[in-house]
């Protein structure tokens, strides 16, 4: 199973919300891509499922891992120009499901925030890299955030407690899938790669132990090149579908 073609990225596009099951889940795979957004003016925010309490390569206690997690992925943000970063509660870093509860979660945010166009992880495994894109976390996330954007956000009767609490169905007209098979929607994050490292090392307790700078430009110069990108250039890669 795959994706069917991106469809052309909307223009005019006001907000954005990613939601995603890690802290450092968007700068691995969309740091660029942000920043570019927020020099068009898109205002972004960051949902975070979890609280990462599951991560890091060394024996830091759990609670502490928690708390300096949600402080590296502020800092991280505040790199690429996002300063709304939200994290739910009550969800543990590897064993989430797209469970009625998330997606209730998720919903709430859409419904709060009100973005035009949704980044969040792939809910299709990709089978060549069970590691990482494939984490059974992003899988639900994503799974869970597509089952928010259709039919929840949207429709007056899923969660009448949202509604009882002012939060109006909201359309969200595109969504971005990252680190789903097959992505064919590149974009050109050149002259935005400081600002990537500058997130990426944002998220010490899980890329210290990186060559970060060689490893953001080894995977970035091969999205590029095999996008057909000019020789020197360096890139993400999406999946878009739109949504309305």
């Amino acid at each position: 199973m795959s994706f069917p073609a991106s469809a052309p990225a909307l223009a005019g596009i006001r907000r954005a919300l990613a939601v995603f099951a890690h802290p450092d889940d968007v700068e691995f795979g969309c740091a660029g891509t942000i920043a570019g957004w927020v020099d068009e003016g898109v205002e972004v925010a960051y949902l975070i499922v979890t609280h990462g309490e599951a991560g890091g390569f060394d024996d830091t206690p759990r609670a502490e891992l928690t708390r300096l997690r949600e402080e590296e992925q502020r800092a991280a943000a505040a790199a690429v120009g996002v300063r709304r970063v939200e994290f739910l509660d009550g969800y543990a870093d590897g064993t989430l499901a797209p469970t009625p509860a998330l997606r209730r979660d998720i919903t709430a945010t859409i419904r709060r925030f009100r973005p035009d166009r949704v980044l969040t992880n792939s809910p299709l495994r990709r089978w060549e890299h069970l590691a990482g894109p494939s984490h059974p976390d992003h899988l639900a996330v994503g799974e869970a955030t597509t089952c928010a954007i259709y039919p929840d956000a949207r429709n007056r009767f899923a969660y009448p407690e949202l509604l009882a609490a002012g939060l109006e169905p909201w359309v969200v007209r595109e969504v971005w899938y990252a680190g789903g098979p097959a992505p064919d929607h590149v974009v050109d994050v050149t002259d935005r790669y400081d600002r990537k490292i500058a997130a990426m090392r944002a998220h010490r307790s899980q890329t210290g132990h990186l060559d970060v700078e060689t490893w953001v430009r080894d995977r970035l110069t091969t999205v590029a090149d095999n996008a057909g990108l000019p020789p020197g250039r360096l890139a993400e890669a999406f999946t878009v579908l739109r949504t309305e």
